[in-house]
């Protein structure tokens, strides 16, 4: 793995030092009072922010059941060593009912305890990571359960979650007060 920055390369813009137009962007995006790194940083460029954001919030709040979606976006994260991504979700994670350890063992990927189903959404994580694309045995095993529009929302939510690890790992953003560094890298 290649080195991530020691030190943001870009800065958060400070809540206080919003304009008018980011601050409305950003309604609604706190979490225990405070507008997570993420936001602040990426809100630099309003204009693709205000793009992005409806994207970004379609997909995180879609037809593919909350358990499933935190599955993906760890093993997203996981695959991407994506520390800022990884921290939020395992918060998340634990937040809607999954165990500490299913959390770790998203980092051991498929073979690691899951039952066919939670095995085929791992898969399909590392699959679309490493190929591209997945493979016939892991769609069919999707398919059985999820309707057409899931299965799309599924590729567009692990491509999602790789734009927001290529930013976070890029630009340096450092993890929010709220959430620990349990990446273990």
């Amino acid at each position: 793995m290649r080195e991530r920055p020691a030190v943001p390369r870009m800065l958060p813009i400070a809540p206080d030092d919003l304009t008018p137009e980011a601050t409305e962007l950003l309604a609604g995006m706190s979490t225990k009072d405070a507008i997570p790194n993420l936001y602040l940083t990426l809100v630099n460029y309003e204009g693709l922010m205000r793009r992005w954001l409806p994207f970004g919030a379609k997909v995180l709040n879609g037809k593919i059941p909350l358990r499933d979606r935190e599955l993906l976006i760890l093993r997203t994260g996981w695959n991407c060593q994506a520390r800022y991504e990884w921290a939020q979700h395992a918060v998340i994670a634990q937040r809607i009912g999954l165990s500490e350890d299913e959390i770790q063992r998203v980092k051991q990927g498929s073979d690691a305890g899951w039952d066919d189903f939670e095995a085929a959404l791992i898969r399909s994580a590392d699959e679309l990571h490493f190929d591209a694309c997945v493979s016939d045995a892991t769609w069919s095993t999707l398919a059985s359960r999820y309707d057409k529009r899931q299965l799309i929302e599924l590729l567009m939510l692990v491509g999602e979650y790789h734009l927001v690890a290529y930013a976070a790992n890029s630009l340096g953003i450092a993890l929010d007060e709220d959430v620990a560094d349990t990446l273990n890298i």
